[in-house]
């Protein structure tokens, strides 16, 4: 039987898939471990989506919540790719995988455009919440803009894919439309953001 636990870890390093030890509050370490971390929430919303009727609630036709999941379930796959990659410093990504990346914003792109067509109109910020499936995405969008973050620092220090970042900023727009679209898709009320006045 095969243990889960190495022990190779109780100092506080960790081995890069290039075999380089570093610690583990290593900015690399911390990039993909931010990435994993994405796929978790989005794992746990998916789980959310799993016994959503199949219906607009608004009985209108377009995108709808089995395709969310969908979507999401190709992001998860995306995103261990790029983990992957990230945690070696030696690899750099491969044209077939930058264009499949590419590729794979449009797609955001498009989504998030058959996604806004089906809601409210948005004037103003709103605050995170609604559904437990809506308030997870809302979560997700920062993690996804903290991995963003990190990767640009990454690249600051060392050679890292454009087409990395550009996936991840666009992600964070394609879940904080889709946080909408669930929200809107359960029917509950955005809560609109007043700012203080004194």
């Amino acid at each position: 039987m095969t243990k889960i636990y190495t022990k190779t870890g109780d100092k506080g390093k960790t081995s890069l898939f290039d075999g380089t030890r570093v610690s583990k509050f290593h900015l690399r370490v911390e990039t993909y471990g931010t990435i994993d971390e994405l796929n978790s929430v989005l794992g746990v919303v998916a789980a959310q989506l799993q016994n959503q009727e199949s219906t607009s609630p608004a009985g209108r036709q377009g995108f709808k919540i089995q395709e969310v999941a969908e979507e999401l379930l190709v992001v998860q796959k995306d995103l261990l790719d790029i983990g992957s990659r990230l945690a070696n410093p030696k690899a750099s990504v491969e044209e077939a995988f930058a264009i499949y990346l590419e590729q794979r914003i449009i797609v955001f792109e498009k989504v998030i455009d058959m996604e806004t067509a089906q809601l409210p109109e948005l004037m103003q910020f709103i605050l995170p919440g609604g559904s437990a499936a809506g308030a997870f995405l809302h979560v997700a969008r920062t993690i996804a803009r903290r991995a963003e973050r990190r990767i640009v620092e990454l690249a600051e220090q060392e050679t890292v894919d454009g087409v990395l970042i550009k996936y991840l900023n666009r992600l964070s727009d394609l879940l904080f439309t889709m946080s909408r679209f669930v929200n809107f898709w359960e029917k509950k009320k955005e809560t609109i953001w007043t700012a203080f006045e004194k």
